[in-house]
């Protein structure tokens, strides 16, 4: 018997971007304060898992941003690892961070690859964590293909 938490699906929409932008946060003030790529990922892995809780693990999975745990935490490394690239570039050693700003005309924006780097760690630990959470969660559901619960 699978029982509706009704209060919880109607909460979890507005709670779930509530989260997501709350783990933003985190992530971008990770470099002067405390936080960064991967407790921010880990708040973004208690988005994922409410909304496990309240819709299933496959509606969890397919709110990721690239619809799978697996392939987004795949992403995270790459970014990660592509991070390190431009101090190659530059004679320095791999991960040797770069800081420089972009001209938008009416300002100037401070970028630098450890902003990559981070949110290679936070998509990697968002995908990575909510995969394992998401999985074990769905032990117990029946599949979706599953005519009413029926295997």
């Amino acid at each position: 018997m699978n029982r509706r938490l009704v209060i919880l699906e109607v909460v979890a929409g507005p709670l779930y971007a509530v989260i997501l932008a709350a783990s933003l946060w985190v992530l971008l003030r990770g470099h002067n304060e405390p936080g960064g790529g991967f407790i921010g990922g880990l708040v973004a892995v208690s988005a994922s898992v409410l909304w496990a809780v309240a819709r299933g693990s496959d509606a969890a999975a397919r709110r990721l941003p690239s619809r799978s745990p697996w392939r987004l935490a795949a992403v995270g490394v790459v970014l990660a690892a592509l991070s390190g690239l431009p101090a190659l570039w530059q004679g320095q050693s791999y991960l040797t961070h770069w800081w420089g700003a972009l001209p938008l005309g009416f300002t100037d924006v401070a970028v630098s690859t450890v902003l990559l780097f981070d949110l290679g760690v936070y998509l990697c630990v968002w995908g990575a964590l909510s995969g394992y959470a998401l999985a074990l969660l769905g032990l117990g559901e029946p599949a979706e293909d599953d005519e009413e619960g029926q295997a």
